[in-house]
């Protein structure tokens, strides 16, 4: 079993930054942040193998954001840099025990229970 709590989320200008967090617990082999916005469907933001740090972005957010892990603190993190009022979502953490496929919803088994993000312009 996987556990994941996010925090981090708030309001903030456009081009502005904010700094997601996710607490896990349990053995993991890959993951990753989506974000929903309202009547969209779920979409891959950013992915991570735990293995060797390898990264990989959903071309809409690659060059502002950044997934980076801390194991001893079991701790994943996204930096959200120049900001845009398209980014507003709710952002959830995922993980998958087994495999470290495309950022689709259903690649993960497990997820948070997501943290609200909202940029105005």
């Amino acid at each position: 079993q996987v556990q994941l709590v996010e925090s981090g989320g708030g309001s903030v200008q456009a081009g502005g930054s904010l700094r997601l967090t996710c607490a896990v617990s349990g053995d993991r082999y890959c993951m990753g942040w989506f974000r929903q916005a309202p009547g969209k469907e779920r979409e891959g933001v950013a992915g991570i193998y735990t293995r060797d740090g390898s990264t990989y972005y959903a071309d809409s957010v690659k060059g502002r954001f950044t997934i980076s892990q801390d194991n001893a603190k079991d701790t994943l993190y996204l930096q959200m840099n120049s900001l845009k009022p398209e980014d507003t979502a709710m952002y959830y953490c995922a993980a998958d025990t087994m495999r470290c496929g495309p950022l689709r919803v259903g690649n993960f088994d497990y997820w948070g229970q997501g943290t609200q993000v909202t940029v105005s312009s």
